[in-house]
């Protein structure tokens, strides 16, 4: 997530990006940092492949540095909404695009999907997020897809999403 918009998140889901951030930066960039070293002492860097790859490990680790600290800067932490059946960040909704084409997925963020949890997930910034955001099982609601094509949706369900 690059914009700069607020991230939904559960309290087990920050708390689950504050470890890992907390790790990588700790026990995990020592790691890189010593296999840097070892590297650097066999010898010639311009062909020493094991200096190269701890380089490369060390820049994806460091660019999963700033983009844990930037979600967690801009993270809302909130709890699992009520089961009222009313859409918001949190929420397992279903929608039918009409004809019976129906898309389930999570309105929030990637982050508090459980893992191995293959649930598609929408921003509640996104065009269709923001529009069925607050709306009710039931409801019908137009909105502009990024494509500037106009849709409407009918919310076929609601509920909390549960780990």
């Amino acid at each position: 997530m690059t914009d700069q918009g607020t991230i939904w998140l559960t309290q087990e889901a920050y708390d689950k990006l504050q470890a890992e951030l907390d790790d990588l930066k700790g026990p995990k960039r020592q790691e890189i940092i010593e296999k840097i070293a070892a590297a650097r002492d066999e010898g010639d860097l311009k062909e020493n492949s094991g200096y190269h790859a701890a380089k490369d490990d060390q820049g994806k680790q460091e660019a999963r540095i700033r983009q844990l600290e930037d979600m967690l800067r801009r993270a809302e932490v909130g709890e699992t909404p009520p089961d009222d059946g009313v859409v918001e960040p949190g929420m397992v909704v279903t929608v039918d695009f009409g004809g019976g084409d129906t898309e389930k997925f999570l309105l929030g963020a990637r982050e508090n999907l459980s893992e191995g949890d293959t649930l598609d997930v929408y921003s509640p910034e996104s065009a269709m997020g923001a529009a069925i955001n607050g709306k009710s099982k039931g409801d019908k609601v137009s909105y502009t897809a990024p494509t500037g094509k106009e849709l409407s949706v009918t919310i076929v369900d609601a509920e909390p999403y549960k780990a």
